[in-house]
């Protein structure tokens, strides 16, 4: 099966076409957070403060990237657990993320947010985190520089592959 190349700028639009299974290669703007991100993301909403990137379209990587050798941008990045993730997700699908990527199933409150909001959920494979380095052409902390791997970076990809693991329409490879 041949993988679909979808640009991270046209993201709305290819979620509402994308089914469970669809093999995809995405290029364009990431943004990673995970567990101690999201609380303070969630700490900036709950206290009306602007968020270090707009949500609306926007598409966040749940990894932790290990630092970087000295000839590429990114260390390892494989994708964290998502279920992690799913006590903030629904709120930050409501206010206009459009697409996760992670590993694992996601819970009946986010494949219902995931409907709701017309949005999608990717996975890519996890133990893979060099092959997805691979395909990392930029770094940029934007956030949380603290929180060392687990700050708030923009990454720019070329050709991340991976599977569509439920789509907008409730479509989950984790019920097939």
């Amino acid at each position: 099966m041949d993988r679909l190349i979808v640009p991270t700028e046209e993201i709305e639009e290819a979620a509402k076409k994308l089914r469970a299974g669809d093999r995809i290669l995405l290029s364009g703007t990431i943004y990673t957070a995970r567990d101690a991100a999201h609380k303070r993301i969630f700490q900036l909403l709950d206290e009306g403060k602007p968020l270090p990137f707009d949500l609306k379209g926007a598409c966040i990587y749940y990894a932790g990237p290990t630092p970087a050798p000295a000839h590429l941008p990114i260390g390892s990045c494989g994708p964290t657990t998502s279920s992690r993730m799913d006590v903030f997700t629904p709120r930050l699908l409501d206010l206009g993320l459009k697409c996760m990527i992670g590993k694992g199933g996601r819970s009946p409150e986010v494949v219902q947010a995931i409907q709701r909001n017309e949005a999608v959920y990717l996975c890519a494979i996890g133990g893979a985190g060099a092959l997805a380095a691979q395909c990392v052409r930029s770094l940029e902390v934007i956030a949380f520089e603290d929180l060392g791997c687990e700050s708030v970076k923009r990454l720019q990809v070329e050709n991340f592959p991976l599977i569509t693991a439920i789509d907008c329409r409730g479509g989950s490879l984790f019920e097939a």
